[in-house]
């Protein structure tokens, strides 16, 4: 008797192939990006939408969170409290942007260069941001003390008799914090920029450099353009960092003397787990959420139009 044989299967057809293979690279995408999006999920969104929320209720921890409507965002403008901790904060801002990025990138400028020990020089520059802020704080406190403090002291050897209180002085308390702040984050930012740098075409410069183009010639027409990019992202990442400053006025200045060093944060801060009053600490928050992406938004848009 004679066996019948089944014809092949047909192999599946190229767009068949190509909708698998699509559909596997998907999951395999997915598999790689679902736990960050859970954990921003879970640890970011929600939290952010719980206090939206909160803004508009007067939640105090022990009671029901009551609704209150624009009472809080009312409040806060007729807080005098309120009103200095924003200008501090932008007093902040104004003065520790810029000084961070023309120090930051004074040092990449230099640590670019092929120098002997140029490693230790970059660690060394990079320590501060990696060491604890309460250690930096008692260190900085002891050098800007206005009697022993070594820094008045320097002052008074070049002739200056009287020299800044400093921390102890509502005048010199934020500039003392703008100091440590920068020193404490150049390092960071010192990195961001040397990589920055080293993607600068070196032709650029040699074609400059035959040109005729000095050293600063050569900075602003061909270092700063290439560096855009990473300028951009530090003057960003700068920004919002400095709006949020909490841990090194709190350990260093609690806000003091009186009001002087007072920012959004720590007013936040105060309200919220000092004074138990989480539905107007929330308000304050998205106050200091709007101003962040506020100010994003605009340094978007001016980068943007620069580009064009």
């Amino acid at each position: 008797m004679a066996t019948v044989t089944a014809p092949p299967a047909a192999p599946p057809s190229p767009a068949r192939r190509r909708s698998k293979m699509r559909l596997r690279n998907t999951m395999v995408g997915w598999s790689f990006i679902l736990p960050n999006f859970l954990g921003f999920g879970l640890l970011t969104l929600v939290p952010i939408l719980i206090l939206f929320y909160m803004a508009f209720t007067n939640w105090n921890v022990f009671g029901r969170a009551d609704w209150v409507g624009l009472e809080n965002f009312e409040r806060l403008l007729g807080d005098g409290s309120f009103r200095i901790a924003f200008l501090n904060t932008l007093y902040y801002a104004a003065l520790h942007i810029p000084l961070t990025i023309v120090v930051a990138l004074g040092l990449a400028l230099l640590l670019n260069n092929k120098l002997r020990g140029v490693a230790f020089f970059r660690t060394a520059a990079f320590f501060p941001y990696i060491t604890s802020i309460v250690a930096i704080a008692v260190v900085w406190n002891l050098l800007f003390s206005p009697d022993y403090g070594p820094i008045n002291e320097m002052l008074r050897f070049i002739g200056i008799q009287n020299p800044p209180g400093w921390l102890t002085s509502p005048e010199w308390a934020m500039p003392a914090v703008v100091i440590v702040g920068t020193w404490r984050d150049m390092g960071y930012y010192m990195i961001l920029f040397l990589a920055g740098l080293q993607t600068v075409p070196r032709e650029l410069h040699e074609a400059a450099r035959v040109d005729g183009a000095n050293v600063w010639e050569r900075f602003v027409n061909v270092t700063l353009p290439c560096l855009r990019p990473t300028m951009f992202f530090v003057t960003v990442m700068l920004t919002i960092n400095s709006f949020k400053i909490f841990d090194l006025i709190l350990v260093m200045t609690d806000g003091g003397p009186g009001q002087s060093t007072l920012v959004l944060s720590q007013f936040i801060f105060r309200k919220g787990f000092e004074e138990s009053q989480f539905g107007y600490a929330s308000a304050a928050a998205v106050a200091l959420f709007f101003l962040c992406i506020t100010v994003t938004v605009a340094q978007f848009l001016w980068n943007k139009k620069r580009s064009i």
